[in-house]
Formats: structure tokens, C-alpha cells, sequence
């Protein structure tokens, strides 16, 4: 993703991940097309989830342009902790007194990650907003798929979702970015592979298991991108990882273990 946005915008970025990823998998649902759901209520539910996840990744997109990947990806992947929150109301989880510990540690990892930086987005760490607001639509996005949709085929929930949020985001590139392409072998290949892989495949694999697993267990387990991005921002990207990276993910990564512990 870090290597995407060096060629073009956010809304472009995901604007062409959206697209690429549904028409990759436009393929499939002609042998699931049975599986569409017919309900008016149904296919309006879709469309809003739709809605959400093109804010959801355009947030977060904006907020890593301005942000080292480490530090993106740590606080992309606080999400867990808003789905615990969330769960808790909405799906009717058990509130546990070590759960709620745990949620409290992985918020001190996101303020110790905050706290006395700066940003080239404004004096305020505006993309650290940005990435957060990010997280909590993407556990939004979990909980309301698994409350109101679970029953969806998750091939069909994942194109209907990325090819809503493509529809939705042409206006938008156009007018903010204007429309564009670039055809650098480099972007080429990243693109392709965000959205056939990361996308496509990975997106419809996470919505298969949200459908069968319980939703906070599944969402604490993405909590191993962040260390996994923490390397390959020091290795490809040659980003510093400081103490404060460091305290942060270890604080987080406390958290994640206390909410999911018998």
C-alpha cells in the first residue's frame, strides 16, 4: 500500500484496488450467482456495508501517506479492540473484567504510539486520527456483517462490497485527484497484487471465517500484521523503529493476549 500511494492518490489508489479486486472475482459469481440475494432489504444492507468500507479504506489510506507503514499498520490494527467494544452491545458477547484490561493495555499502546508526534499533515497528528477512524469503520464493518449478513455467501458479500465502493469512490478521484493510471511496472505490480491477493483472496477468506468463527477471537488474530509490517518497513522502506514503536507494540500486543485469554 506504501508503495502504491508514492504514484497516485489515496482515492485513486483504492479506487483501482476496488475495481481490480470485483472484476477479479466477477468470474467466480457467475458460478455463485444463485447465492445473490434476492431481498430488497438484503441487497440495501450490502450497499451500506459497501458505504462503510469505502470510507473505512479511504481513511485509512489518507492517514498512511502521512504515516511510516509500522506505525499505520499498528494502529490500523486496533480494530480488534473497537470489535470487542462493539461486540459487547451488538452481538451480545460476554463483557469480562479481563477483557475490558485488555482493552484498556491496547489503548495505552495507541497513545504511547501518539503522544508527542508530529505530522507533515498538520501540527496535530491528523493521520493517526485518520488511521484510528480507519480501524473503528473496519470493526464496524465485522460486526455488522456478522449481526446482519453472515448468512450472505462471502464471495458474493465480498464483490458486492468492493464494487460499491469502487461506484462510489469515481466521483470522488475525479473531482478531489482527477482520474489517473499510472503504468509503471513498479505500481503495476503492487496494485496487482493489493488487489488480487490482498483483496480478492485474502477479504473473501477473512469474511469466510468471520462467518463461521466467533468475531473478536478471529479480529484479535490479525493483530500478527503489524509486527510482520514493523520488519518490512525497516527492511524495505528503511523506517527506524524507535522506543516508542516498540513500548507501543508491546502494550497493544498485551492487550490483544488479555482480551482473548480464558
Amino acid at each position: 500500500m506504501k508503495y502504491g500511494l508514492s504514484y497516485v492518490g489515496p482515492l485513486n489508489f483504492v479506487l483501482h484496488r476496488f475495481a481490480l479486486s470485483a472484476l477479479a472475482l466477477s468470474p467466480v459469481l457467475l458460478f455463485r450467482r444463485k447465492e445473490i440475494p434476492k431481498s430488497r432489504k438484503t441487497l440495501l444492507r450490502l450497499l451500506f456495508l459497501g458505504v462503510i468500507n469505502a470510507v473505512c479504506m479511504t481513511s485509512t489510506n489518507v492517514g498512511l501517506v502521512y504515516e511510516k507503514s509500522s506505525i499505520s499498520a499498528i494502529l490500523t490494527y486496533t480494530q480488534p479492540l473497537f470489535v470487542f467494544c462493539l461486540a459487547v452491545p451488538f452481538l451480545k458477547n460476554e463483557a469480562k473484567i479481563l477483557r475490558l484490561l485488555g482493552v484498556f493495555t491496547g489503548f495505552s499502546g495507541v497513545v504511547a504510539l501518539s503522544v508527542g508526534r508530529s505530522s507533515s499533515f498538520g501540527s496535530l497528528p491528523s493521520s493517526i486520527f485518520l488511521l484510528i477512524v480507519g480501524a473503528f469503520l473496519w470493526a464496524v464493518t465485522i460486526v455488522y456483517y456478522k449481526k446482519l449478513l453472515s448468512r450472505i455467501d462471502p464471495v458474493v458479500t465480498n464483490i458486492f462490497q468492493l464494487a460499491v465502493s469502487a461506484v462510489l469512490l469515481v466521483p470522488f478521484a475525479s473531482a478531489l485527484e482527477g482520474l489517473s493510471f499510472p503504468f509503471a511496472q513498479r505500481y503495476l505490480l503492487t496494485v496487482f497484487y493489493t488487489s488480487v491477493f490482498a483483496s480478492s483472496v485474502a477479504l473473501t477468506l477473512w469474511v469466510l471465517l468471520l462467518r463461521e468463527e466467533d468475531a473478536t477471537v478471529l479480529a484479535s488474530s490479525s493483530f500478527m500484521i503489524p509486527m510482520v509490517a514493523l520488519f518490512f518497513g525497516w527492511l524495505l522502506l528503511a523506517e527506524n523503529v524507535e522506543l516508542r514503536s516498540v513500548l507501543g507494540i508491546g502494550l497493544i500486543m498485551t492487550g490483544v493476549y488479555l482480551v482473548n485469554r480464558s
